[in-house]
């Protein structure tokens, strides 16, 4: 069973390119029930947010994450709904990128960042209190269930090395 989140054996590939890594664990095949669940928690928190700011959220923690299967779906998705290739493309550098956002986008942002690098310990709460400004209590926990989503399948899919590059917008429905 190939889903969204898995693909099957590496394809083939230019020749002047390096060999794509073979998939190592598909959560989908062996945990069924978990993969379901997953696939559930994430249309749930999605509920009530804007559907291109939920994947400026994914992109961002995927970048952090350096989940390269879920940077490649999350990317496609995003333009799919009408995202510029220039947002998307300043994700990484949004801090000084800031102009290519809105004050919602930038607390989102920030607070992705502090729910996904939990290095620190804590998600400051400067970093919490811009968020709840620019989002209603339940959109805000919307939000974090979102985050915390995505990172969720951030470790599935480094863990389990998904490939990147074979997915279509679409191929994931609700």
């Amino acid at each position: 069973m190939t889903t969204a989140h898995e693909h099957p054996a590496p394809t083939a590939h230019p020749a002047d390119r390096a060999a794509e890594h073979p998939q190592r664990l598909s959560v989908s095949e062996l945990l069924p029930d978990v993969y379901k669940a997953m696939v559930r928690l994430d249309i749930a928190a999605g509920k009530g947010l804007d559907p291109v700011l939920v994947e400026l959220v994914k992109i961002r923690a995927s970048q952090l994450n350096k989940c390269a299967f879920c940077l490649d779906m999350h990317t496609k998705d995003a333009l799919a709904a009408g995202e510029s290739v220039e947002r998307i493309v300043q994700l990484s550098a949004w801090e000084e990128s800031r102009h290519f956002y809105t004050e919602k986008e930038l607390a989102a942002l920030a607070l992705t960042e502090a729910v996904t690098v939990l290095t620190d310990g804590f998600v400051p709460d400067e970093v919490y209190a811009e968020a709840a400004e620019h989002f209603a209590e339940t959109e805000l926990a919307q939000l974090v269930a979102a985050i915390t989503v995505i990172n969720a399948w951030n470790r599935f899919g480094v863990t389990g090395r998904l490939t990147p590059g074979h997915y279509t917008p679409g191929d994931f429905k609700h």
